[in-house]
């Protein structure tokens, strides 16, 4: 089964569709105009509309026949706080904000499944659609299902999508277990005693002590996690003082930890904690750290993996659906439906010889709109394969 003829035929109003929602990209629980949008569309092909969960996201509700069955689809919808350097046409007209991993891309996606499954209705039971704000470290996925989304919308199965400029467009992953890392951030505040530059003996600087709290933290992963285990910790701020001339007060560290298993997760909070405090004292300073756990790992449920490859081989074909994938360590708040309910994460080749090749969170960064059809088909596949007509 290809790309089915009726997404095919309306391809380019997807693709308009996905270049509108990227010229005006909205940062996470700001999406008022997207889900506007989304909602807009969905009620003009039929299906039932519920918004104002999780402040900007909607759930699009599709019945037919008397089947009880249920499946929940989900696409995020926000951006990010960067800057765009694609030079494309459809640009962001937003300065600092751009689809720089995207969502413009899912959410057009399951809107071009939506309103083929609307018009066709070849399936029994229920289809939420779920469209979710926030997921670039808001937790929008947290809070709807904090807020209730699956006693509110049934679904014995979830499924989500996301774009991978480093796979072949065409080519899909459905692995079951860990795809994705948990997603902690750490901040640390060293405090020290400030003085004039030139008279450091008479201070206790943090900013050297913080540089001593870096070095030692990219020790960690080497020497204390196991090898065959996996954690990436990257300080990415580092902020002291206003003038070359004055040792300041405090320094500030901040970055991210990623690992896939519960017990390293313990173990880098306990370790970069020691590390911090300790180095400080160490210097007769302080150090406060802040450890935040933000994502669980993601971890597709094996059965529903292979749900979701069948799918996906019914339109690619059985050779482009790679079923056995070392996990990424970025992280994705889908994990928290996925912990609820049944499901699987699937990622979907973007890389055109031209183009869909520029990894996520790059300023160049450009979803492929040539993925839209064979997205939405996987996910029509995927409907009609778990919910079929009797």
């Amino acid at each position: 089964m290809p790309i089915i003829n009726r997404i095919a035929d309306f391809a380019p109003e997807m693709t308009a569709w996905r270049q509108d929602l990227h010229r005006h990209p909205e940062l996470g629980f700001e999406e008022h105009r997207t889900s506007d949008i989304v909602a807009a569309k969905l009620a003009e092909w039929g299906i039932e509309v519920h918004r104002n969960i999780a402040t900007t996201g909607l759930v699009g509700v599709l019945r037919n026949g008397s089947g009880k069955g249920s499946i929940g689809l989900r696409a995020d919808m926000d951006c990010l706080a960067m800057q765009e350097q694609t030079g494309a046409l459809h640009a962001s007209t937003i300065p600092g904000r751009m689809h720089g991993c995207g969502h413009d891309g899912h959410t057009a996606t399951l809107l071009g499944a939506a309103k083929y499954l609307a018009e066709t209705r070849n399936f029994d039971g229920t289809i939420n659609f779920i469209f979710q704000p926030a997921e670039e470290g808001g937790g929008g996925g947290r809070v709807m299902v904090e807020e209730g989304l699956f006693e509110r919308f049934p679904c014995d199965q979830v499924y989500g999508i996301h774009n991978d400029p480093s796979l072949p467009l065409g080519e899909c992953s459905a692995v079951p277990g860990p795809v994705l890392a948990a997603s902690d951030r750490v901040a640390i505040t060293i405090r020290g005693i400030g003085g004039h530059a030139a008279k450091p003996h008479i201070a206790i600087d943090p900013v050297m002590i913080g540089a001593h709290v870096l070095v030692a933290l990219q020790a960690l992963v080497a020497r204390r996690v196991d090898p065959l285990h996996s954690a990436v910790l990257s300080i990415t701020q580092f902020h002291a003082g206003s003038a070359s001339n004055v040792i300041p007060d405090v320094a500030e560290l901040k970055g991210t930890v990623r690992t896939l298993l519960p017990e390293v997760r313990d173990l880098m909070e306990r370790l970069i904690t020691q590390v911090a405090t300790n180095t400080a004292a160490a210097h007769e300073a302080t150090a406060e750290v802040v450890y935040s756990r933000l994502y669980p790992p993601t971890v597709n449920h094996p059965a529903e993996a292979a749900r979701a490859g069948h799918a996906a081989a019914r339109v690619m074909g059985e050779a482009r659906v790679h079923r056995d994938r070392p996990p990424i360590m970025g992280g994705e708040d889908f994990s928290f439906m996925l912990r609820e309910r049944p499901g699987a994460f699937v990622f979907m080749g973007q890389k055109g010889a031209d183009k869909g090749g520029v990894p996520v969170h790059h300023p160049s960064y450009d979803f492929n709109d040539d993925m839209l059809p064979i997205g939405a088909s996987y996910f029509a596949a995927l409907v009609e394969q778990e919910l079929p007509r009797g």
